[in-house]
């Protein structure tokens, strides 16, 4: 007899129900399309960040200690260096897959042809290196440094005497792209190197001539080493248990630790390269780091605030659709609780009427929000949003609360409804 009365009811009054069921998909939907971009939006946020460059540096373990402790400044420390053959240990850590690009540097100044003397640093440019684990990984400055402005084209690692010229320095001597360079070896002998570009980065690389690693390293006869490494990592914003252990992870208790070592923290990051990279230092480029975190949080806030209004407005909605619901119904109702029917049976016969086209509308606001996803994935990251299944029980126990809140002010009219007041048309 129940199910007949619902059957009934939602046949006659299926136009008003459609309407909340509508309005139900619209908040929903929203809700889906911000809930999902908001689990996914942390690695596509981090990897926009990338472009802003690296946020971990390498260092040789001895020069820091020279320069914390003693305050030397790089010229007049003792040069100490790494060893180019450990960098590929760098995709052996924990969090290999959260390392997208890392370049080394060694840095020297040269005698040109005519006695000048320039600042030489080599690098990686567009390198293919082979690791530990028998793949192979593409890195270099090409994939850290987005904001440099070339004008010709980026040196070929199959060209070891290509080089980029700073802005600054190829203005000072009219250098143009295509034109040749020659500078003294160790052992006196002259090197020719080609001009492929003209660098714009914004910093002291716009004085500087920027070459291949093994060119650099042959001139300052320094074959196998290397000055730093500078990484770029996909993190996650630290919190109060990151910033201790990156003060002192020995602080930590081994519950505390575990949960630090196996999340992808800047500082957990840097502690792995640390152990991997023999008398090295892995320190985070802070101002990059918290930059992230901060960005990050605040476009998860975005999303948050954004899913709760969508809520609220579709909660808003059903109560009106429903309220005006009751009004029309009003005699039938007024007859069925004439007719014996307490208030809760006719209540649970509304709010039966109302979930089942809530809930139609919800399942279909769910996947038209997987749509919305994926247009905002491919609008503002170039990319899909990933379906987090997580999303659903909290899609239903918003569903829940909204088709109950806004059931509301129906339920209290249900409530004060005196069946002969409205039998008698008043």
């Amino acid at each position: 007899m129940f199910w007949q009365m619902v059957k009934g009811a939602v046949l006659r009054q299926g136009r008003q129900l459609l309407f909340v069921a509508l309005t139900v998909a619209l908040g929903i939907s929203l809700a889906t399309a911000m809930l999902n971009v908001m689990f996914d939006v942390g690695d596509k946020v981090n990897q926009e960040l990338k472009a802003f460059g690296a946020n971990i540096t390498v260092t040789s373990k001895n020069s820091s200690i020279l320069k914390d402790i003693y305050g030397l400044d790089e010229d007049s420390a003792p040069k100490e260096y790494l060893k180019e053959a450990d960098l590929g240990k760098i995709k052996t850590i924990f969090w290999t897959n959260n390392i997208v690009a890392f370049a080394p540097h060694l840095t020297g100044d040269v005698i040109l042809s005519d006695g000048t003397k320039v600042t030489m640093e080599g690098t990686w440019f567009d390198h293919v290196m082979d690791l530990p684990t028998g793949e192979t990984f593409t890195t270099g400055e090409q994939y850290l440094k987005s904001w440099w402005q070339i004008n010709g084209t980026w040196p070929e690692e199959a060209d070891e005497n290509t080089v980029l010229v700073g802005k600054d320095l190829a203005a000072s001597r009219n250098i143009q792209p295509g034109d040749t360079l020659s500078y003294k070896l160790p052992d006196g002998t002259e090197e020719i190197i080609k001009v492929s570009g003209i660098l714009s980065g914004g910093g002291d690389e716009d004085h500087q001539i920027i070459a291949q690693l093994p060119i650099v390293q042959k001139a300052l006869g320094l074959e196998g080493k290397i000055d730093n490494v500078t990484v770029s990592a996909i993190t996650t914003p630290e919190n109060e248990l990151a910033r201790r252990a990156s003060m002192n992870p020995k602080s930590l208790s081994v519950k505390e630790y575990e949960v630090w070592y196996c999340t992808a923290y800047v500082s957990s990051i840097a502690y792995q390269i640390e152990e991997v990279i023999q008398d090295s230092v892995a320190r985070p480029v802070r101002q990059i780091a918290e930059s992230e975190g901060r960005i990050l949080g605040k476009t998860q806030l975005l999303m948050l605030l954004i899913t709760i209004l969508s809520v609220l407005s579709a909660t808003m909605g059903v109560s009106n659709l429903v309220s005006a619901n009751i009004m029309e119904r009003s005699k039938e109702l007024g007859l069925l609780k004439a007719l014996g029917a307490t208030d809760i049976s006719v209540i649970i016969l509304v709010l039966t009427e109302i979930f089942m086209s809530g809930f139609i509308g919800g399942v279909f606001g769910y996947f038209i929000g997987l749509g919305f996803a994926q247009v905002i994935g491919h609008a503002v990251f170039g990319t899909g949003i990933a379906v987090n299944l997580a999303v659903i029980p909290i899609l239903i126990t918003l569903l829940i609360l909204m088709l109950l809140l806004g059931s509301l002010p129906a339920i209290r009219s249900l409530l004060r409804l005196r069946p002969a007041i409205v039998l008698h048309g008043r």
